[in-house]
């Protein structure tokens, strides 16, 4: 550990790190007898079943609303399939977990509309359906929790995205608070753009005061904690045609860590990056000079510019994508071509591009300047092995290192053969003590959950193209920073692998 003293968020960060020499001694055997059950049932309530509205074939105007709230919540976090195990089913959902073992939940909370009263409502995903649980006008106190954010004055509805903390912690302990937020922003990824599919505008709230938004979701915060607010702009009501407001805000106070055991890491991290104050607290915003970074005169530069992705009249193939989406188990080894990366990168950071297809050139993220994007390249046809810095503004690679990695990149991600036969693979990171000095440790969310985002992205578009594509969150820490190249203070969030699919 370093001998300065640094925050929780470093300090947890610090201590949840993959390492070759210790990781097989914390590595424990799952107790199967506690597995976490992936749905959160109620009693008692009202269900309003969204099945009937799935269908894309014209509906009655009257059901015009449902159609488009089914298909939101459907596309967002839906079942798509279920598989049969030795023991408990296993159920797939449109948006990607870590181990599928989906900690989210997600709330719809209604300010009273024409079809839906005011109230408190679960998505239930097994059975595709609302459960009002709690009728009440609950608006102000929603509007209250989230400091007044001038989004929710004239919208009617918001989702809100919680996690369930066991159920990443049954497998993944102390780290799961990473998979969690990488979770989360797999989850925001699709309801963004299922938004815009259905004409609505998700406005992301990531700055509220956690234990007003747990009390009012009557959530059992040392088990339950709410993630996201996501007020719906309804993009038919001219009055509802907001522009973008602030999405994060940092934690009151920057904790410095103390000494903390094995198995309360977790614990401790999220109660460090909680807002307690009934006060909204501005970030420290500084000036960002993120496009400048590795644009020396000698560095070997490639432009990526691309056409837009085409995602079909009505973007019905978009939709169709969310729903078939896989993570790919192995890869062949073969190449991709250059344009097919391109393509892929174009979608996942250029959705200015996007607005003749009527999707949001300007999708809410949290801090997008916070986190870094660098890529190895193993085959990629018309394109030098190596690792290279992608600048999203100046849309080129530039090269940092120059060999193959195959074998390291095995090894990196725990000796999984999906790094090794990957023909790309795309690293996120962040200046962890800059991103702190920010927002405090409530950063942690932000990055996380903004990679995730932009890994669902990638996801999408991958698997649109017939490629292969699957996250890692499980990979030895500072080794890739060792072994890429990439400067020791960059931690590294997450790791996108992209490829062709092997046929089995």
């Amino acid at each position: 550990m370093p001998d300065q003293p640094i925050s929780i968020a470093q300090y947890y960060h610090e201590r949840t790190k993959y390492d070759p020499q210790t990781i097989a001694s914390k590595s424990k055997g799952l107790d199967w007898s506690q597995q976490p059950y992936p749905f959160k049932e109620y009693k008692i309530g009202q269900t309003f079943d969204l099945k009937p509205y799935l269908s894309r074939q014209a509906v009655p105007q009257k059901g015009d609303f449902w159609r488009r709230i089914s298909r939101i919540l459907g596309c967002s976090y839906g079942l798509t399939a279920k598989i049969a195990t030795m023991g408990s089913p296993l159920y797939l959902r449109s948006a990607p977990s870590a181990g599928g073992l989906y900690p989210a939940e997600v709330y719809l909370i209604s300010r009273g509309t024409e079809f839906l009263p005011a109230g408190l409502y679960s998505y239930q995903g097994q059975s595709h359906s609302l459960l009002l649980f709690w009728e009440s006008d609950v608006w102000t106190n929603l509007q209250s929790a989230c400091f007044w954010n001038p989004v929710l004055e004239n919208t009617d509805i918001a989702l809100v995205t919680s996690a369930i903390f066991y159920r990443s912690a049954w497998r993944y302990e102390d780290r799961a608070y990473r998979r969690i937020f990488l979770d989360t922003g797999h989850l925001l990824g699709n309801i963004e753009l299922s938004a815009s599919i259905n004409d609505y505008r998700a406005h992301l709230i990531g700055g509220f005061n956690d234990s007003q938004m747990n009390e009012l979701l009557y959530l059992d915060s040392e088990k339950e904690s709410v993630m996201t607010v996501i007020p719906l702009a309804d993009l038919l009501n001219i009055q509802q045609n907001l522009p973008p407001s602030t999405t994060a805000l940092p934690s009151a106070t920057t904790t410095l860590y103390p000494k903390i055991a094995e198995g309360e890491l977790l614990n401790s991290l999220h109660r460090a990056t909680i807002i307690a104050t009934d006060e909204k607290i501005e970030a420290n915003i500084t000036p960002s000079n993120w496009e400048d970074k590795y644009n020396f005169p000698f560095c070997l530069k490639v432009s990526v510019t691309s056409r837009p992705v085409n995602w079909g009249e009505d973007l019905i193939d978009l939709e169709s994508t969310m729903l078939k989406r896989r993570s790919t188990r192995a890869y062949s080894g073969a190449s991709l071509s250059l344009d097919e990366l391109r393509a892929l990168l174009h979608f996942t950071y250029q959705p200015q591009d996007y607005t003749d297809q009527n999707l949001d050139p300007n999708p809410d993220y949290f801090d997008l300047d916070l986190l870094e994007t660098f890529i190895a390249v193993s085959a990629v046809t018309g394109l030098e092995e190596g690792c290279y810095y992608y600048a999203p503004k100046a849309q080129e690679l530039r090269q940092i290192r120059f060999k193959n990695f195959r074998q390291e990149l095995h090894y990196l991600c725990l000796g999984q053969d999906l790094g090794r036969d990957a023909a790309a693979v795309v690293f996120h990171t962040a200046d962890l003590s800059k991103a702190v000095a920010k927002y405090g440790d409530r950063v942690y969310r932000y990055l996380h959950a903004d990679a995730g985002h932009l890994g669902q992205r990638l996801n999408l578009a991958a698997i649109h193209l017939g490629l292969g594509v699957s996250g890692i969150g499980g990979f030895f820490d500072d080794q890739v920073n060792e072994v890429l190249g990439i400067p020791s203070d960059e931690a590294v969030i997450y790791i996108t692998t992209l490829g062709r699919p092997k046929v089995f």
